[in-house]
């Protein structure tokens, strides 16, 4: 194989024979497209939604523009898991997502424009969005659409574009070197199961190499506002009750809530370090908890030029803190105020922790492992 081979099978499609219809647990599905590829350039794949009209969203989606040869399996479960973050965003916002993971979200703060948006969702971590899927939950306008097309994006996908922004992503004259770029529209997804109280519109399902399989129900979240936040406390059968010490700000709460919503999506363990409305770095895919963290304080201190501060931030982990090591490491990196699910035998320790730097905690009352 030549490396102009090597190079053209990530840009062409791989024929596989994948039926028009199936049926999967007694519902009938119908073959959407077939992919460019699986996960990888040599697997074949195929899409295929309900063939009952249910409610969709990414299902429904709408090709723009295809780039080169249309969308893989690794397309697709970006926007997947950009929309499982950006549904739950009650303000216009963008996931930028790398390999199933955001590597930078934002949200709309007070005055800010969708490009401003963008563009801190992108340069939260610049070098890990060389690449992405970038996703919105509002319409794309001509100005964010001419700040995507600087750099190499995959894909684009919104429940809207501008007329000037398609002709923004088709302008290949002035934007050569995303001319491959992907533009796919879907229906609104707001109205996703969100909520433990929403009906869910299908099961989670894993299948194994051997073919057996497992089911499950999946994620719904409890927290509906920050008022369904909990203060950290802890009865302790030896040392009594510890309760924390400061409330959290407004606007600390408001990022808790935008950073335990991107965790959702995150692989586990993770942590989300997040400042006024914007990812400040991810922790993903460690085996230890404190390792997440340790992982996501590097990047934001390291993986830039010059350091990124954390003063001020907060940081939402989607398990317990086993001990108050994790909690340490933050708040020494200047973080001054934390979610997690709380029910650790080590909750009073972790507490303790946050008191000593006058840090404030919550409570989520769920976990929101990702094991994808």
């Amino acid at each position: 194989m030549t490396e102009k081979d090597l190079k053209a099978m990530y840009r062409s499609r791989t024929e596989g024979q994948f039926p028009e219809t199936v049926e999967v647990l007694g519902r009938g599905y119908v073959k959407v497209e077939d992919l460019r590829y699986g996960t990888n350039p040599h697997q074949p794949a195929a899409f295929y939604k309900p063939a009952d009209g249910s409610t969709l969203a990414l299902g429904a989606y709408s090709m723009l523009k295809t780039g080169k040869s249309g969308l893989s399996q690794t397309n697709l479960e970006d926007m997947h898991h950009a929309i499982g973050i950006l549904k739950y965003m009650d303000r216009p916002a963008c996931a930028v997502m790398k390999h199933c993971n955001p590597s930078g979200a934002a949200i709309q703060q007070t005055g800010m424009s969708l490009v401003e948006v963008y563009k801190r969702a992108r340069d939260a971590d610049a070098q890990a969005a060389f690449g992405s899927v970038v996703a919105f939950n509002t319409s794309v306008d001509a100005d964010t659409a001419t700040e995507i097309m600087q750099t190499i994006v995959e894909g684009v996908v919104a429940p809207a574009f501008s007329e000037t922004a398609l002709a923004v992503f088709h302008d290949f004259d002035t934007f050569k070197r995303n001319k491959a770029i992907r533009i796919v529209q879907t229906p609104p997804f707001d109205g996703l199961p969100k909520y433990t109280d929403d009906t869910p519109n299908a099961l989670e399902i894993k299948m194994f190499d051997d073919g057996a399989l497992v089911l499950a129900q999946p994620y719904l979240s409890r927290l509906r506002t920050v008022d369904d936040f909990v203060p950290a406390y802890n009865e302790h059968t030896k040392k009594g009750r510890i309760d924390i010490t400061r409330k959290p700000t407004p606007q600390e709460l408001d990022d808790l809530l935008f950073a335990w919503r991107v965790n959702l999506h995150v692989r586990s363990n993770g942590v989300v370090i997040a400042r006024n409305g914007q990812t400040l770095a991810v922790g993903t895919g460690e085996q230890d908890r404190v390792g997440a963290v340790q992982q996501a304080i590097l990047k934001a201190q390291t993986k830039y030029k010059g350091e990124k501060s954390l003063a001020g931030a907060v940081m939402a982990s989607d398990g317990f803190f086993p001990f108050r090591d994790a909690v340490d490491a933050a708040t020494e990196a200047g973080i001054t105020a934390l979610a997690q699910p709380g029910g650790s035998v080590n909750d009073y320790d972790a507490i303790a922790a946050c008191n000593e730097k006058a840090a404030t905690m919550v409570f989520t009352l769920e976990r929101c492992f990702s094991h994808h």
